[in-house]
């Protein structure tokens, strides 16, 4: 497999800090994670909905080699001053630590932390050097790194899974109980599953996956990933965890209430939803709005499954754009410099859907474009977005993104 032009320059990044870093890569593999780009239904899978997403070619490069000396070694390029991360496996801070709360490598204390505490021996060590190019909110970049990290240790362990819902498993973890951000498993899925040219579906009920071409005679499109330049932090620092929390305070209400619910998604029928907006409706009404929101997303889930098999971009455009508000009125989870991308190509003709992307507050929205129209959502932005963001003039870019495979390993190149 040969290396983009983008690979290219991420392997001479990645050399470039082996050689400052005196980290010996000679013969190294490197393996690559993508990305995401979640068509639906975003915040959907803490709710139990299913997802729908594909891998987006924006990625995570990890040259590693084993070292023979026990140790984890590893350094990435995008956080140099963190230097060279090393410990010894089995010697890495208590979970949530503060003293790692605001660097790279409490991922990699994480993984070795649950890799032990799930009774996987890590006795080889590794030396590696990282390098990505994933926007900092809303395309999945820790679980990217995650599953990266956890493929590599595992391969050079010889330790083998079978099923790669365990990879997913293992990644929420980390997140969960080492560093402690809430996020569920509708990132790590989608990156571990992507498969390029297709969608992803997931069904939670059985952890099934399905993949679903773009059908025939589709109009020539292209997904655009708009960031907004401004600095997301954790999910356990942002509205996500607020709106989880609200969630699950609502479940907790409608068991009590002797609903037949262990989450929001198992609310589908419209007679059960509207008796619960009409019982809780006035006491709880942001409650009940994050349940509007997942009920009125399920119904339209379906909908954008089977326009996506036959070929209607138009409608997947729609639905997408119809979820984005939702998430902004409903689900109040969207930012203003969000809705500001949205609000600038929404403007732009041949942009067929926009909404926010990721956990929330900051990042980056998307959109679904008609292909002759890539170069005027871009002008459109540098246009509007400097002036109505002007903080952010010289962070801001704009992704024109292909749909890929979600990890892919090459040698040789080292």
């Amino acid at each position: 497999m040969e290396l983009t032009k983008e690979g290219q320059a991420a392997l001479e990044i990645i050399v470039a800090s082996a050689k400052d870093n005196n980290i010996n890569l000679d013969g190294a593999k490197i393996r690559r994670t993508s990305s995401r780009f979640c068509l639906g239904v975003e915040h959907g899978d803490y709710n139990g909905t299913e997802l729908f997403g594909v891998g987006t070619d924006r990625f995570i490069w990890l040259a590693y080699k084993p070292n023979n000396t026990g140790k984890i070694r590893l350094f990435s390029a995008n956080f140099p001053d963190d230097g060279v991360i090393e410990f010894e496996p089995a010697s890495v801070p208590e979970p949530k630590a503060p003293e790692i709360a605001h660097t790279w490598g409490r991922f990699a204390y994480g993984i070795d932390y649950i890799l032990r505490r799930e009774g996987y021996n890590l006795t080889q060590g590794i030396d590696g050097i990282l390098y990505g190019n994933i926007p900092g909110g809303g395309m999945s970049r820790s679980a990217s790194l995650c599953n990266n990290l956890i493929l590599s240790l595992f391969d050079v362990n010889e330790i083998e899974v079978e099923d790669r819902n365990t990879i997913v498993d293992l990644a929420q973890a980390v997140e969960n109980d080492y560093i402690g951000s809430p996020c569920g498993k509708l990132d790590q899925t989608m990156v571990i599953f992507a498969r390029e040219g297709m969608a992803t579906h997931y069904n939670p009920q059985d952890r099934s996956i399905d993949y679903v071409p773009i059908g025939a005679g589709a109009l020539d499109f292209r997904i655009m990933v708009l960031d907004t330049g401004t600095d997301r932090p954790g999910l356990e620092k942002s509205t996500y965890k607020i709106r989880r929390d609200e969630c699950e305070k609502l479940v907790s209400i409608l068991q009590k209430g002797h609903y037949d619910v262990s989450c929001l998604a198992d609310v589908r029928d419209d007679a059960v939803y509207e008796k619960i907006r009409g019982q809780f409706g006035d006491e709880y009404p942001d409650l009940c709005d994050r349940l509007k929101y997942i009920f009125s997303a399920q119904k339209r889930f379906g909908e954008m499954l089977e326009a996506c098999k036959a070929g209607d971009i138009e409608t997947v455009g729609r639905i997408f754009r119809a979820d984005g508000i939702a998430l902004r009125d409903d689900y109040k989870i969207s930012g203003p410099e969000l809705e500001t991308m949205c609000d600038i190509v929404r403007t732009v003709p041949g942009v067929l859907g926009e909404r926010m992307l990721g956990g929330g507050d900051k990042g980056a929205s998307g959109a679904l474009v008609r292909a002759e129209s890539v170069e005027a959502v871009k002008n459109a932005v540098d246009t509007a977005y400097p002036r109505s963001c002007p903080d952010f003039a010289d962070k801001y870019a704009v992704h024109v993104c292909k749909v890929v495979d979600g990890v892919s390993v090459y040698q040789g190149l080292l």
